[in-house]
């Protein structure tokens, strides 16, 4: 309920000589009046172009990393120059997170937000020139591949923090729940039409750069059309006058004590770590389970990423209507420990109709936990920490090969289908101790904070 409507409301009670229940009942009626409708975030004009601009940054990524990885593998053929290439864009979330966190809560987002796929978009036009000449190499692709990852590591924490400003605290859930269909969207699509441009462009031939040209022209269009829709946006995004007052550094060790210091924000953020070290590990063994375990071709696979993907916008529209659901710590809790119970039965499974359910199950359920979690990080946080707390769940998130490697390694020697059988008993397993030892995170309700 707005200030203005609350005012409204107080003078007529006390006009009919109505005694109010102040706190209660105004309460009460705030949680009556906001927009409980599937759709209620994007009706908030902001948050409706600031989603647009994230959505066509989120599909010209997806684009490029099929583009470039054809490109470079088809020039080198060295699984090492892809590994550089990804660890290229990669290793920026390391360096700049935290530095694009402080940007986030000491200057007004939106230019951060905007002045992002703008630089991206420069870049991808010069890469796009470079193709289309043919002077294109590998080295090409690791200045563009940093340069994005930069640039995504200073804007995401403040794209991020910026939307519980734009759309109110009580449509979070919501917004975040469409945050991530746009994202497994772009996964599904952006991948599919790069794929089909270079296979019809190319006409058979698999050393033409002409088609991948045509891609990273697509894709420079993309980040253009991101960046003009942060200029639609009215709000700023202002920081707080708190979060100016000293030096950058103490910014960042102040946040750094805080979230160790608070067992809700800490355990949220733990528990966001899990998930990425054994819950993900079914994205990097698929192609292995689907040709080892499964007898499956590239079809198949094609197949089984997108019943991912499916299930991961299908769990992202339920929980756009659950945000006025209550104990989400239990169903951040529960949906870790489901997470892990489907990625072992996924391992267990011995055909492609059974996998193919399972894998869907598995995004549906993994499309909640990180949804909500992320939505419960940031409404448990100060507004004027928001960015920096977000920059260290960003940068959480690269510790997945600290799980995905040892896990891979089991793989390699007993097999896949124990690799990811361990995989997700140590998810569940872990998850439930930790939920144990974690009060704060079990005692969480609607997750809104009375501030």
């Amino acid at each position: 309920m707005s200030r203005e409507q609350r005012r409204t409301y107080t003078n007529a009670r006390s006009a009919s000589g109505d005694e109010l229940n102040t706190a209660a009942e105004l309460e009460e009626l705030s949680e009556a009046s906001y927009d409980r409708s599937l759709f209620a975030s994007l009706k908030v004009r902001d948050y409706l172009y600031l989603w647009i601009g994230m959505f066509g940054s989120a599909f010209a990524m997806n684009m490029q990393i099929v583009a470039q990885g054809w490109l470079v593998y088809e020039m080198s053929s060295s699984a090492v120059d892809l590994a550089w290439v990804t660890l290229a864009s990669t290793v920026p979330q390391f360096l700049f997170s935290l530095p694009g966190g402080v940007l986030a809560d000491r200057i007004p987002k939106k230019p951060i937000i905007g002045l992002a796929p703008i630089i991206n978009c420069g870049a991808t036009i010069v890469m796009t020139w470079i193709i289309f000449t043919g002077n294109v190499g590998f080295w090409e692709f690791v200045w563009v591949g940093f340069l994005n990852g930069t640039v995504m590591s200073l804007s995401i924490p403040a794209r991020t923090a910026v939307i519980p400003e734009v759309v109110g605290e009580r449509l979070m859930f919501n917004a975040m729940a469409f945050n991530t269909a746009a994202w497994n969207l772009s996964r599904i699509l952006g991948p599919a039409l790069a794929g089909y441009m270079i296979a019809l462009l190319a006409d058979g031939d698999t050393t033409s750069t002409f088609g991948v040209g045509c891609v990273f022209a697509v894709i420079s269009a993309l980040y253009l059309v991101s960046g003009v829709s942060v200029l639609l946006i009215k709000h700023d995004g202002q920081p707080t006058r708190q979060a100016t007052s000293q030096h950058p550094l103490t910014d960042i060790g102040e946040c750094l004590v805080y979230v160790i210091r608070s067992p809700v924000v800490g355990g949220l953020i733990l528990l966001s770590i899990l998930p990425f070290m054994f819950g993900l590990s079914i994205n990097t063994l698929l192609p292995a389970f689907n040709r080892d375990v499964l007898f499956g071709g590239a079809d198949d696979l094609g197949l089984l990423m997108t019943a991912m993907g499916i299930g991961a916008i299908l769990g992202a529209l339920l929980l756009a209507k659950l945000g006025g659901t209550r104990h989400k710590g239990y169903w951040v809790l529960g949906t870790s420990a489901v997470w892990g119970i489907g990625v072992t039965w996924f391992a267990l499974s011995s055909t492609f109709s059974l996998a193919f359910l399972t894998i869907a199950f598995i995004g549906f359920v993994s499309s909640i936990n990180m949804s909500m979690n992320r939505s419960l990080v940031q409404l448990q946080v100060d507004h004027a920490m928001r960015g920096r707390v977000m920059s260290i769940d960003m940068m959480s998130h690269g510790f997945m090969p600290l799980g995905v490697l040892p896990i891979s390694w089991v793989s390699e020697v007993y097999g896949v289908s124990w690799g990811l059988a361990l995989s997700g008993v140590i998810l569940c397993v872990a998850t439930i101790i930790m939920g144990t030892a974690m009060k704060g995170v079990r005692g969480i309700d609607t997750g809104y904070v009375s501030r």
